[in-house]
């Protein structure tokens, strides 16, 4: 089968990316290559970028997205996790999707891009909170802006964890098809089964439990146990469940927050890089040491899980099956 190629936007280190193109190995299970590749890829992120291209033949380029022009090669799918911070609806008659600062504009660029190029597919992530954004009003406008672009839209909440994933994340997959006849072919994955989903005992390193610099002072912890039972604070992760959503402030986690951490005897501590790579299912060949720690978590705990997303590429590529790109 030939290839298809893929424009990826908000790239940042490679998560979304290299679940789209498979061929790699994670906690001892084989994700096999899909017929995707990259063509394109770009990212305003200098470290993100790094990290993508210590990883990807294909080389990432650090531009803002608003302004790429005419240098995209012809592709066939649009991927990306586009920014929804600053999504709010402006006071227009009638209502219109607007932005309260740049970062709400990213949106409206990867519709003009995909109105400009019409490939045949796309693939938008997002966060759960943007199905109830501005009152519920943001997402079907979201939706509509895809519509009006060409493309006959499906989406689906998926949690992470029911495709192989330690990590309880919930993410909104948004999928075009500019082909009704695709349209009507797909169908989300299918949830793996109970028995062979991932918990966080099956991620967590023992060398960690060295590394001083992960565990809080005395201090911080009597902080913490003096409001816990009034503020719910001090979210210790149990090994036989998934880890509750990472972010990307996992350099400064608290245990005056919501942000999970790891007991280890009576002792608290901080997830090591490696192990909130792992929790967000990157194999352990994926390299992240050209950037310091902070650096590290943050690409980390913004990235799209890689084994979610494998899912999602290999349900998109069933439909490919005898069937060439037009």
């Amino acid at each position: 089968m030939e290839k298809i190629r893929v424009a990826s936007l908000f790239c940042g280190c490679g998560g979304m990316d290299l679940g789209i193109i498979g061929g790699f190995s994670y906690l001892g299970k084989d994700y096999k290559e899909n017929p995707f590749e990259i063509v394109y890829s770009i990212d305003n992120d200098d470290y993100c970028t790094k990290i993508y291209n210590d990883n990807f033949v294909h080389k990432c380029i650090v531009k803002d997205v608003r302004d790429i022009d005419d240098e995209i090669p012809q592709f066939d799918l649009l991927i990306g996790g586009f920014p929804c911070q600053s999504f709010s609806i402006s006071a227009q008659n009638p209502p219109r999707l607007g932005y309260e600062d740049d970062r709400g504009r990213l949106f409206f660029e990867m519709v003009r891009i995909l109105r400009k190029h019409q490939p045949r597919f796309f693939i938008a992530e997002n966060v759960k909170g943007i199905l109830s954004a501005n009152k519920g009003k943001a997402f079907p406008m979201i939706i509509n802006a895809f519509r009006d672009a060409g493309y006959n839209v499906v989406y689906k909440l998926l949690n992470a964890y029911e495709y192989g994933v330690p990590q309880k994340r919930e993410r909104v997959i948004i999928v075009g098809f500019r082909n009704i006849e695709d349209f009507f072919r797909f169908k989300y994955p299918e949830k793996i089964k109970v028995s062979d989903r991932k918990v966080l005992r099956d991620v967590i390193m023992n060398e960690a439990d060295n590394d001083e610099s992960l565990f809080f002072s005395d201090k911080a912890v009597a902080g913490m146990l003096a409001v816990r039972d009034k503020m719910n604070k001090g979210r210790v992760m149990q090994l036989d469940e998934p880890c509750n959503t990472i972010s990307a402030h996992l350099a400064k986690v608290s245990l005056n927050s919501t942000d999970p951490v790891f007991m280890v005897g009576e002792r608290y501590r901080r997830f090591s890089s490696r192990e909130t790579a792992r929790i967000q299912s990157f194999p352990d060949t994926f390299k992240f040491d050209s950037v310091s720690q902070n650096r590290q978590y943050k690409a980390i705990g913004n990235a799209v899980p890689p084994v979610m997303m494998w899912h999602v590429a290999h349900a998109l590529q069933k439909i490919l099956i005898n069937n060439s790109i037009e």
